[in-house]
């Protein structure tokens, strides 16, 4: 009798644990007000800070906010539409991650002056950035350095070492 109790005992909390995880893996959209903002550059994106963003957002349930930073010639008008890079393939690896997108693109006349005004537009907990390296497209130290200075919040820099890029050329 004492077996089939303790037996009893056990099925019950372990049907208690399942349930609470369950719960806490289902997080309803609504909850979901964190953003995780990833703004990045060029042709060639960082798999590994991507790959950092998305896990960041996944541990945060939090949206993942990737914002192209486009240069616009001062030749051409700011709003003109511009095709956005990666978005297809980051889109792919959020919804892998389970991890809901929101992407933008930032416009500027210089890589630092769309920073600057995805800034003043978008709100958002963190900025995830990578950092310009030989083989992948990124922030410069310089642009890196304003950002430190002048984004409130907090800022995580990776500067990926030699690794595959995702190309959107």
């Amino acid at each position: 009798m004492t077996e089939v109790l303790i037996l009893l005992v056990g099925l019950v909390a372990g049907a208690v644990i399942a349930v609470l995880v369950v719960r806490r893996r289902r997080v309803e959209p609504a909850q979901r007000t964190r953003r995780i903002l990833f703004p990045y550059v060029g042709t060639q994106l960082s798999l590994s800070a991507l790959d950092a963003a998305l896990r960041i957002s996944r541990v945060e349930n939090a949206t993942l906010v990737p914002a192209y930073l486009a240069p616009v010639p001062m030749a051409v008008p700011l709003d003109t539409p511009i095709p956005r890079a990666c978005d297809e393939a980051i889109e792919q690896r959020a919804t892998a991650a389970g991890v809901p997108v929101d992407g933008r693109i930032g416009r500027g006349r210089t890589v630092r002056h769309a920073l600057r005004q995805l800034l003043a537009e978008e709100r958002y907990d963190r900025i995830v950035v990578a950092a310009a390296t030989a083989r992948t497209d990124g922030l410069s130290s310089a642009d890196v350095a304003w950002l430190l200075e002048h984004a409130p919040g907090e800022v995580a820099i990776l500067r990926p070492a030699d690794e595959a890029a995702l190309a959107t050329a």
